[in-house]
């Protein structure tokens, strides 16, 4: 038996699901493990089980597909479905591998899986979250144990790595987007757009912040909000 795709479609028009699972059923590689219709639906089921695919609509209630993407630390390999072309640059930049344009062909729809099948089999072997990340700070390397890192707050073209260790905080050069690619772990979620938390150390969550176990305040955005239960 060959390598089975597990697929999550993303959308909140009904007749959307019933066209990708037309299309799903007719590739023997591919099933179809669950529906959601807004984001959180989406989030939560991503956090409780395994997706390889995922079909993802841009214009949704809550929050839209792009936002949902930039949440994720972890993202399932990911084909864009929707009936607008604005948002394609913003689609590839968070790591889709295609963009279909409803009303989506099947021919359409098997060129982009086989582009999806290449991605989930690249990932294949890097699945494992690593323990520790290197980052650099004026010129030094410096070993980070994952477990240790509080919150991480953008600073412009730089990045804050606030940590429970014996170095309290690291002024790095870089972006969210770009540290998030090495976390690897649901754990390490964006809860503002200019601030990702570790779950694991959130002392206490208030209506609008997290206290997290050095007692620093971090904002939760209004739509993160939303889809957010730590």
């Amino acid at each position: 038996m060959g390598i089975t795709y597990k697929c999550l479609i993303v959308d909140d028009e009904k007749p959307a699901h019933q066209v990708l699972l037309s299309h799903i059923n007719q590739c023997a590689e591919l099933i179809c493990v669950g529906h959601a219709y807004n984001g959180k639906e989406a989030l939560t089921f991503i956090q409780e089980n395994e997706v390889d695919i995922l079909f993802l609509d841009i214009n949704m209630p809550l929050v839209s597909g792009i936002e949902f993407l930039g949440m994720l630390a972890v993202k399932p390999t990911t084909i864009v479905t929707t009936a607008y072309s604005d948002y394609a640059l913003d689609s590839y930049q968070n790591d889709a591998v295609d963009y279909l344009l409803k009303p989506i062909s099947f021919a359409k729809f098997l060129k982009a899986v086989e582009k999806a099948k290449v991605f989930c089999k690249d990932r294949g072997g890097q699945q494992e979250a690593p323990s520790v990340i290197s980052i650099k700070e004026d010129g030094v390397d410096y070993k980070v144990n994952l477990d240790d890192i509080l919150y991480i707050e953008s600073a412009g073209n730089y990045i804050k790595v606030f940590t429970t260790g014996r170095r309290k905080s690291y002024f790095v050069y870089g972006s969210l987007i770009g540290i998030k690619s090495e976390l690897l772990r649901d754990s390490f979620i964006q809860v503002h757009r200019s601030f990702v938390i570790n779950k694991e150390q959130v002392k206490k969550r208030l209506a609008s912040k997290v206290i997290m176990n050095n007692d620093e305040e971090v904002p939760i955005g209004r739509k993160y909000q939303i889809l957010l239960d730590i």
